[in-house]
């Protein structure tokens, strides 16, 4: 019979990565969620804790827990800890408020498909027949580890397909954050070049500081750092600049959406980096895990969030730069189309152009 004391005190039996695993943005412990909160660095290192599915559905939408392959992994556990602590021994009242929970965590984000890809995991346990709650609980918890265990093991996969596209002596571009916070750990695009490193590739990186929330300055350098990775700072308006004087090699950037003929939705800039690559001959790669892999919706009838003007409008949402009601548009993602990109690399390997046949044959689709 399951025990809920079993899954007491577990990160539940995390495979360590091949590689040094210095940062971990989520954790399972005690039936609850615990992650670090990417607002608040680099200055503050700060973690919360919840059990509560609409405070980790906040936490999602204000950026505390950002990062696609992330969001996948909180709103499963989400789901996991709103059953986990269910105090209902009625196993249809147990589902009914796991639904509740999945309805509300879909609605955080509309943008990045892990979040829909691990719910509908989720949905798919939760229709199943159970005899009893522990069975349905043990069920649950199981499912939104696999997928938490899951995204260490693919990131490290993607790290060591992607390294081979690095030379030493490379320096590399990336923009916003596709590291380890924006992951359980090691990150896609930053798997990639911890790998490169961790081979003892002497590499440089080139972050961008990605407004308006700044996630390359605040998020990304803070990471290379903790690695000791050499890492230069720029702002986004500098790109044509650096590649034009030759000090760019490579540029990797994560995605939050793949649609299936490979345009590649990523932070709101990528697109104009993507542009100016093609103009320089730079190699533009993406990595990311094929659950990011969207293979349904036409790029027509993607829906990119747009964000509170007031991440525009001010710093850090503390510090006034402009006129307090000038009117916004704050967009949070762009689209690149797939003839900007060189590569995708995935857990499955790296695929290429034609993309609508590559990205079937990894997905198994004909």
């Amino acid at each position: 019979m399951f025990s809920v004391n079993f899954y007491l005190g577990l990160t539940w039996g995390v495979k360590m990565s091949l590689y040094p695993i210095k940062i971990k943005a989520l954790e399972w412990v005690d039936g609850k969620i615990r992650w670090i909160n990417t607002k608040l660095l680099p200055g503050v290192e700060a973690y919360e804790e919840s059990d509560n599915y609409e405070r980790i559905a906040k936490a999602i939408e204000d950026l505390e827990i950002r990062g696609a392959p992330a969001i996948g992994v909180a709103a499963a556990l989400g789901v996991a800890t709103t059953v986990y602590n269910a105090p209902s021994s009625d196993v249809d009242q147990v589902k009914a408020l796991a639904f509740k929970a999945i309805e509300r965590l879909r609605r955080t984000r509309p943008t990045a498909y892990n979040l829909f890809w691990a719910l509908k995991q989720m949905e798919e346990v939760l229709n199943k027949s159970y005899a009893n709650v522990d069975e349905l609980k043990k069920a649950v918890i199981d499912k939104a580890l696999e997928i938490y265990q899951q995204d260490i093991e693919i990131n490290t996969r993607i790290g060591e397909f992607g390294e081979k596209l690095i030379d030493d002596g490379d320096t590399v571009l990336t923009h916003c954050n596709a590291g380890a916070l924006a992951t359980v750990a090691l990150g896609t695009a930053l798997a990639i070049i911890r790998v490169a490193w961790y081979k003892g590739k002497k590499i440089n990186v080139i972050a961008t500081e990605t407004r308006p929330v700044l996630q390359g300055a605040r998020l990304t350098v803070w990471e290379l750092k903790k690695e000791g990775i050499p890492v230069t700072l720029i702002t986004d308006n500098m790109v044509g600049y650096i590649m034009h004087r030759g000090l760019v090699n490579k540029v990797i950037v994560g995605a939050d959406r793949i649609l299936i003929d490979g345009h590649v939705l990523n932070k709101i800039g990528t697109y104009t980096i993507a542009i100016a690559a093609k103009r320089h001959e730079i190699p533009f790669y993406v990595a990311a895990p094929t659950s990011t892999i969207d293979p349904h919706t036409p790029v027509d009838n993607v829906i990119i969030e747009e964000r509170d003007p007031n991440e525009v409008r001010k710093v850090l949402g503390k510090i006034s730069i402009t006129v307090e009601d000038v009117p916004v548009l704050n967009p949070a993602f762009d689209i690149v189309p797939p003839d900007l990109v060189t590569a995708i690399v995935t857990e499955k390997g790296v695929v290429g152009a034609p993309y609508t046949v590559s990205i079937k044959k990894i997905l198994g689709i004909k």
